[in-house]
């Protein structure tokens, strides 16, 4: 069975800076998955231009299949040199994650990997190649489920130096706290959220330094399937149902509307039991229904659940303030953590009915409200990294 991956990123600008210089870069081929960090010299615009222009050259080209060497030379020939220092220079770390399981990391002056395996720290060992004057560490390994790799710039290492600390966050203090962090249902974003919360607690909330952690967890898949709104021709219902049902045990089930609510209900034949807890004024409570792992009301839920994602995909926003709104047990908070930390994959269902307590009848679907939503929830899912499938009836 193929392997999986969650893969979030959260970076801090250096303080006073509009743009980062950090750039991270998540890919995708047929195969495999990629994650690029380049994090160019200095801050603010030129170091945002050096670390950008690194990892669209070296993305594009891995995606080419260019060789390590020639993705190499062709950074050094192309990035322009900087005035003050006279180099041409941009640090990177790439890793590569197959389906197979097979890994590929190659680091060029960037920390070094923290690759967690069973809540312990895995040794990366030293393999240098010199290209184009470059010392690069080469490793080649196999991953497996539960594994968990995190890139960093040099800001992570140079966090609280000369304030809180002496000569700043430690590489090896760096990887305790991140092993102290690691459980086995902790996603991607939580992981890399709570390394660069520390860091920005030692760096006093002002960054000496751009900042960045991209991690990588190695997961099971897990699709998710949406309902929401019923069919337009009510005898398709137990078709839509059906769909809806189908998949493999590991899939977790949405409904989204109580129309579709109740429509499971009827065609699984078990009992709707709506909540009465109203913990948020603005959302409208649960409901239960067996096999279903959350029943919510429609389109005031899932507009909430689309400003969530957009906050998500922003990823300056992602703070733990943020987390603390994603833990809430309303509706749409629900709905957001699950797509965010328990979905590889979104499949979703949409009945093209009418619903005139949101629309003119007299206006198509596409104009509708519902329409709407769903086109945002899957475009900021897609944003997010995950395939998305609309089928509609």
């Amino acid at each position: 069975m193929g392997v999986t991956v969650d893969v979030a990123y959260k970076s801090l600008n250096k303080v006073s800076e509009i743009l980062c210089g950090d750039k991270v870069e998540l890919l995708k081929t047929a195969d495999s998955n990629i994650m690029i960090l380049a994090d160019g010299m200095g801050s603010g615009v030129k170091a945002n231009i050096l670390a950008t222009l690194t990892s669209k050259i070296l993305g594009t080209m891995f995606l080419n299949g260019a060789t390590l060497e020639e993705c190499v030379e062709t950074i050094v020939q192309t990035l322009p040199i900087c005035q003050v220092r006279h180099v041409a220079y941009a640090t990177f770390s790439i890793l590569q994650v197959c389906h197979n399981g097979d890994a590929y990391l190659v680091e060029f002056d960037n920390p070094g990997c923290i690759f967690i395996r069973n809540g312990k720290l895995m040794p990366i060992p030293q393999n240098i190649r010199r290209i184009e004057g470059r010392e690069i560490n080469e490793f080649r390994f196999k991953v497996q489920k539960g594994d968990a790799l995190i890139l960093m710039s040099d800001g992570t290492i140079h966090a609280g130096a000369g304030q809180l600390l002496n000569f700043g966050w430690l590489w090896e203090d760096i990887a305790g706290y991140a092993v102290k962090q690691y459980r086995l249902t902790i996603s991607a974003m939580r992981l890399a959220a709570a390394i660069c919360q520390a860091c920005d607690e030692l760096y006093q909330y002002r960054p000496g330094d751009d900042t960045t952690v991209a991690c990588m967890r190695i997961i099971n898949a897990k699709p998710v399937h949406l309902m929401t709104g019923p069919a337009q021709d009510p005898a398709r219902d137990e078709e839509m149902v059906n769909a809806f049902m189908s998949g493999e045990d590991t899939t977790k089930r949405i409904i989204c509307g109580g129309t579709s609510a109740t429509i499971v209900s009827r065609v699984l034949q078990q009992p709707l039991d709506v909540s009465m807890d109203y913990v948020d004024p603005d959302i409208p409570p649960i409901a239960y229904l067996k096999g279903i792992e959350l029943v919510t009301e429609g389109v005031l839920t899932l507009s909430r659940v689309v400003k969530l994602l957009r906050r998500y995909v922003k990823n300056e926003t992602v703070s733990e303030e943020f987390f603390l709104e994603l833990d809430k047990l309303n509706g749409a908070s629900m709905v957001a953590k699950m797509l965010i930390e328990d979905c590889t994959e979104l499949h979703l269902y949409v009945g093209k009915a009418i619903n005139s307590a949101y629309q003119n009848p007299g206006l198509p679907f596409d104009l509708g409200i519902r329409q709407n939503l769903v086109e945002q929830l899957k475009h900021v899912v897609e944003e997010m990294g995950k395939p998305v499938t609309v089928t509609y009836y």
